[in-house]
């Protein structure tokens, strides 16, 4: 039998670093595996190991527009193999639908914002016709703010559906959803691995906008259209200028947080960044489930747990419960 190993599936190296460094730190050997194409032989065996999905609901938006159904093939083949998967085959369900995972929070008991999906140009509309103003637009397979708009009135959103700036969705589904506005001007992102939450995050939203992914590789500050370099960069701007769009909520212990715990054993999620925001008038509405969490590197230096070493340290974990023989 060959030695078991670690095997982190990804599509996007520019995200990939900060985990590659919590490996080096906490001393575990991983092999990469990049799944933008390749080849699959269904008659060999998987090799020995656990495998680690990272795949992006917004891989399509990299060029890398066979990820998606590469890595259902992939982990298909993993689990039929009988091999151990981290965030696997059904997770990357969640990941790549925002319907699915609106509808499985929903079940679970968890409040998320109102929401109607719509398959096609003309049934936006149709879907959007008495729907309370002002709302927003989003694709069903998101990530990075795609195709998230607000609208004013719903003849604003017929002026754009009309347009040639209408962005279509690669799956063809559309969500209108409710505007709520936070009441502290952020969201909050709860940090889950392996059962327990890391720490929670404040995204600003009244800079960030829609565009909250906590990467450093993506993170672009919305009034200058710049990158937002991390604490510590060599760059040119005010003595006063803030960059930083995200920091720890300390001692974050909404009760959301038990009912995300308990969503994420009963779906298999493993590790996972869960997005809710606060309104004015007093709601928890959670509407992102990200199972590829990226970490934010000024709250990463300001915490006193890492979320890519707990990752690396839980994975070490389920190696050796699922290996015990293996030295």
């Amino acid at each position: 039998m060959s030695t078991p190993k670690i095997y982190a599936l990804h599509e996007n190296p520019e995200w990939f670093p900060p985990f590659a460094e919590a490996f080096a730190a906490e001393g575990v050997e991983y092999v990469e595996w990049v799944l933008t194409d390749g080849v699959l032989d269904l008659d060999e065996a998987p090799p020995e190991g656990v495998f680690w999905s990272r795949i992006s609901a917004s891989s399509h938006t990299r060029d890398h527009g066979l990820t998606k159904d590469y890595s259902r093939a992939v982990l298909s083949w993993l689990e039929a193999s009988g091999r151990r998967t981290v965030n696997g085959r059904r997770v990357l369900e969640l990941e790549v639908s925002k319907v699915d995972q609106l509808t499985a929070l929903r079940a679970a008991g968890i409040d998320t914002p109102r929401t109607v999906a719509a398959v096609g140009r003309e049934q936006v509309l149709k879907a959007a016709q008495g729907f309370p103003t002002p709302f927003v637009t989003k694709h069903n397979q998101g990530g990075k703010g795609l195709g998230v708009r607000k609208f004013e009135s719903f003849d604003d959103l017929a002026d754009y559906v009309g347009s040639d700036e209408y962005e279509e969705p690669v799956d063809g589904i559309t969500l209108i959803q409710e505007y709520v506005v936070a009441a502290d001007g952020g969201i909050t992102r709860v940090e889950i691995v392996g059962g327990e939450m890391v720490y929670a995050v404040r995204g600003d939203t009244e800079r960030g906008g829609f565009q909250l992914c906590p990467a450093d590789a993506c993170a672009i500050d919305p009034e200058t259209g710049r990158p937002i370099p991390p604490v510590g960069a060599t760059i040119s701007m005010a003595p006063d200028e803030d960059w930083g769009l995200f920091s720890e909520r300390e001692g974050y212990d909404d009760p959301v947080v038990a009912k995300y715990l308990e969503f994420t054993r009963r779906h298999g999620i493993e590790v996972a960044g869960i997005e809710n925001i606060r309104t004015a008038d007093g709601r928890v509405l959670t509407y992102d489930v990200n199972t590829n969490t990226n970490y934010n590197s000024d709250v990463e230096r300001s915490t006193t747990r890492s979320g890519p070493r707990e990752i690396v340290r839980h994975l070490a974990r389920v190696l050796k419960e699922t290996y015990p023989e293996a030295r």
